[in-house]
């Protein structure tokens, strides 16, 4: 370990500041990620093609420091100002060299193998999205937002032609020890039933899944266990990818990334979490209350420890004021009951799987669920289109949790995304209006998320919005 000195007026103390050990190497790839053309590793090496270079560097740090329990998106920027990764063509294939990197991510020098095939998927999306999604006008329709969503799993490899047993488990990266343990339980559940799992990748209730699972799968002598992260460039900082997550794919977007999960998982299991949770409930039921999504079997749970049961009630007093009773419908609400949550989804997916044969639907990729263009499109939030947004009654409820998905997904941004952050920061908080009522439940649900500390993982929390009724 160095020190380094900072030069100072004459007479004045100088410090030492210790700098944290790194690693610098070149390392290779081994499968999962093919052979990059010339053109596309000029594009990830050109700093100034989007920002491309400034992407893959910030990416590639978040999977380097794996396992952080910071959910700050500068703090290993900070931590690692020297890090740098670049991406050569040689005759035999790609070299990955690594200036600076954080030791933590090596044993003796060498790469731990989890961290270097995360760290591959990284270089393989980013040069794919960058290449092959490189905007011909597929993403303004509908059909083509979809094909691209299409073709990014597809060449991440997580699409396989297999029984449908795929869980998308969501729930907050900010969670006390009992909810952590109970997501552990629920996933032991599912593992010994035979289901993979799929989470945002990151810490709290997308590991516990996991890790549950992983001793689940390792009774039933399971040996190709999927545990698929999906995240995406602005969250990945923030929530870096934990140690079980052995499929990790980057979407370009939170909105590619929230129709992969539907377009992917065959049920979904939402845990207590904070505002992202949220938007992720609101963006599926938003979905699944379109009349051409009616007749679709599509098992949805929400679940969390006995301690828990006050959030679900909250989060569902929320919803039928917004969106109606109609929306209650599409969700059970279990509580304290990890195998009964198992057996529900298991009951649920065999109906799923019924439906996708009846229909001729493939069973890797959802083709006949409807997500309009609304949902698809990204929201940049800005102080402008947060304060616009139309929260009001007399809407349609699919029209009503579009716009309601925008604005706990503004929060997001504000609480943990780079470019949010700095709004905040130039203009100060998010401004959020709407009908007097809405606005006050809306108010309540987020002075609880503040109260049961599931805004911030560590410090104070200083809120990003302010509603205004």
């Amino acid at each position: 370990m160095n020190d380094t000195t900072t030069t100072l007026p004459q007479g004045a103390a100088i410090p030492f500041t210790p700098t944290l050990p790194t690693v610098s190497t070149h390392i290779y790839p081994r499968g999962g990620l093919d052979v990059l053309s010339r053109e596309e590793v000029a594009r990830l090496r050109d700093a100034s093609a989007g920002g491309l270079h400034d992407l893959l560097r910030r990416c590639a740090l978040a999977v380097l420091t794996s396992g952080s329990a910071s959910d700050d998106p500068r703090a290993a920027q900070e931590l690692y100002p020297d890090f740098d990764i670049q991406v050569r063509q040689q005759d035999r294939g790609v070299r990955i060299e690594l200036t600076n990197a954080p030791a933590m991510a090596f044993v003796d020098d060498r790469i731990i193998a989890g961290v270097a095939e995360l760290l591959f998927a990284v270089v393989r999306d980013l040069a794919f999205t960058a290449i092959d999604l490189n905007g011909d006008g597929e993403l303004n329709t509908t059909s083509g937002i979809t094909d691209a969503v299409f073709r990014l799993l597809r060449n991440a490899r997580v699409l396989h032609p297999a029984d449908p047993n795929l869980v998308v488990c969501w729930g907050g990266h900010s969670i006390g020890q009992e909810e952590y343990k109970y997501t552990k339980q629920v996933g032991y559940e599912l593992g010994l039933r035979g289901m993979d799992i799929c989470t945002g990748c990151g810490p709290g209730a997308m590991k516990g899944p996991m890790k549950g699972a992983t001793i689940a799968h390792a009774k039933q002598r399971r040996r190709r266990s999927r545990y698929i992260g999906v995240t995406e460039p602005g969250i990945i900082a923030a929530e870096s990818p934990n140690p079980i997550v052995n499929h990790l794919v980057i979407m370009p977007d939170i909105e590619k990334r929230l129709e992969a999960f539907v377009r992917m998982g065959h049920g979904i299991v939402v845990f207590p979490g904070g505002v992202g949770t949220a938007e992720e409930i609101l963006y599926l039921l938003g979905i699944l209350l379109r009349e051409e999504n009616a007749h679709l079997r599509f098992p949805l749970i929400l679940t969390g420890p006995t301690g828990a049961a006050p959030y679900f009630e909250q989060i569902d007093r929320f919803i039928r004021l917004t969106l109606g009773e109609d929306a209650a419908r599409l969700y059970e609400i279990i509580v304290a009951d990890p195998a009964r949550v198992a057996k529900r989804m298991d009951m649920g997916i065999r109906k799923v799987k019924d439906q996708r044969i009846a229909q001729k639907d493939s069973f890797f990729f959802n083709w006949g669920i409807e997500v309009p263009l609304e949902f698809q499109q990204p929201f940049v939030p800005t102080h402008e289109l947060m304060a616009g947004l139309d929260l009001h009654h007399g809407r349609k409820p699919c029209d009503l949790a579009a716009d309601l998905r925008r604005a706990f997904s503004g929060i997001v941004a504000g609480n943990v995304k780079e470019d949010g952050m700095r709004r905040i920061e130039a203009h100060g908080p998010f401004e959020i209006h709407g009908d007097p009522d809405i606005m006050h439940a809306l108010d309540a649900l987020l002075r609880a998320f503040v109260e049961q500390r599931r805004m911030k993982i560590s410090g104070e929390y200083r809120p990003c919005y302010r509603v205004v009724g």
